[in-house]
């Protein structure tokens, strides 16, 4: 399933200032940071996908495969299978077997599947997870990229957000660290139009809001921030979240190194099909932001901006079909 967003011209109006008075934690500080002498992690992972069998057993294979975790730390992994037909869950059974499948309807998307599997890791009657960690299924995380997560996590008290930063896999000849970002933190600037991913730098670096992608709650900063809501089905889920959380006293920071690659080839806008027509343009723009869904994420952090930011993305869609 693919969480697709609003270009960041859509939300970059809508998110606020960062929270001040929050140091940033070195990256060879956090890489110090262990566990010893309390509770080892139980990380509940978070995921959902709909006929992408390949990819989502390609990132079940790296996410079994992560290397210095701290000793005794587990790992359950919640899947929620949206109605797929090309065998995903029969494959991921068969694979990982110690992987939760839990069937679900063709119709639910990703923010809707994230909500289940997260409400699936409370009720799952074992040792209460100490983390959720949300995984997107097109993600391949680098070998030490949940080990580095949870480093940062307990450098920062485990009461913060950390976001991994992913770049783009399928850039033909980029030399590994160099591809672009494909998801990461969010960050306001002075153009209010724009919100960039935050490039990791070494350090941990305070964020806006986040993409949904590699994301771990500490459950502390997980209980004062809830779940994704229910108002948003697929999209708008997770950088609601984000500025929920700061709005709830929870920082979120991009972590000091990126934590993996995507490698799922990204399907350009279907509004954009040249030659469909306004109409048809408008329909396909409105499936894929939900107008109710965009008028909730706009009046909940635009404020006295929203009726005029609402508009802006079925507008931008009737003109780029007008003119062909």
């Amino acid at each position: 399933m693919e969480p697709s967003q609003p270009s960041p011209g859509d939300v970059g109006a809508v998110a606020g200032a960062a929270p001040a008075g929050i140091a940033a934690v070195p990256l060879e500080e956090a890489a110090r940071t262990s566990y010893v002498g309390r509770r080892a992690p139980v990380v509940a992972v978070l995921m959902t996908s709909r006929d992408r069998r390949r990819q989502t057993l390609r990132a079940l294979d790296a996410l079994a495969d992560q290397r210095s975790l701290p000793p005794g730390t587990a790992l359950r992994v919640h899947l929620v299978d949206a109605g797929s037909r090309d065998g995903t869950a029969e494959a991921v059974r068969a694979a990982h077997p110690e992987v939760q499948v839990h069937p679900a309807g063709p119709r639910v998307r990703w923010g809707e599947g994230i909500r289940m599997a997260s409400r699936n890791s409370r009720a799952a009657g074992t040792t209460p997870f100490t983390h959720q960690f949300w995984l997107r299924d097109d993600v391949v995380l680098a070998d030490e990229a949940l080990a580095l997560l949870l480093a940062t996590s307990r450098s920062l008290g485990d009461t913060a957000v950390v976001v991994g930063a992913v770049r783009d896999g399928r850039v033909p000849g980029a030399r590994p660290g160099t591809a672009p970002l494909a998801y990461s933190g969010r960050r306001r600037t002075r153009a209010p139009h724009r919100l960039p991913l935050v490039e990791p730098t070494g350090r941990t670096e305070l964020c806006d809001t986040y993409d949904g992608a590699a994301v771990l709650l500490p459950r502390a900063a997980r209980e004062r921030a809830g779940d994704l809501d229910r108002a948003f089905r697929h999209t708008l889920g997770d950088l609601d979240h984000g500025l929920r959380a700061r709005r709830a006293r929870v920082p979120a920071f991009v972590a000091p190194r990126a934590v993996g690659e995507r490698h799922a080839l990204p399907l350009p806008p279907a509004w954009e099909e040249p030659g469909i027509g306004v109409r048809e343009a408008l329909r396909r723009r409105a499936a894929d932001l939900p107008p109710r869904a965009w008028w909730t994420y706009c009046l909940r952090h635009a404020g006295a901006r929203a009726p005029l930011l609402v508009a802006a993305p079925y507008l931008r869609t009737v003109v780029r079909a007008a003119r062909g």
